[in-house]
């Protein structure tokens, strides 16, 4: 019974943090004025590879700063600079990992 207990525990655990990406990114970045596709480019653009974004991403959430942001001056002063995420180093992996997947270019352009 208790083998039992535990693996139906262990499964709505996982299926509750089954998409870290929308449950945490999205739900956040819908509240902006700036779709979250937008961030995504403007990492694109500075960075340009998959490693490179994805290093400068995960970075930038877990010590974020004015300093390291790619959003303007004029972003910045009026929605300020988010706060260090609480996602495990797991997670934030797992995520930045989707939204690559959901928005990266390479392959897609013709």
């Amino acid at each position: 019974m208790v083998k039992k207990t535990v693996l139906i525990l262990s499964l709505m655990f996982c299926i509750a943090n089954a998409d870290v990406y929308k449950n945490n990114c999205v739900k956040c970045h819908e509240q902006l004025p700036i779709s979250i596709d937008k961030y995504f480019y403007k990492y694109l653009l500075i960075y340009s590879s998959e490693t490179d974004m994805k290093n400068a991403i995960i970075s930038y959430l877990k010590y974020p700063a004015k300093e390291t942001t790619v959003m303007s001056d004029a972003f910045v002063i009026k929605f300020g600079i988010k706060k260090k995420t609480k996602l495990s180093e797991a997670e934030l992996k797992e995520a930045v990992d989707v939204y690559w997947q959901k928005y990266k270019v390479f392959g897609k352009l013709k």
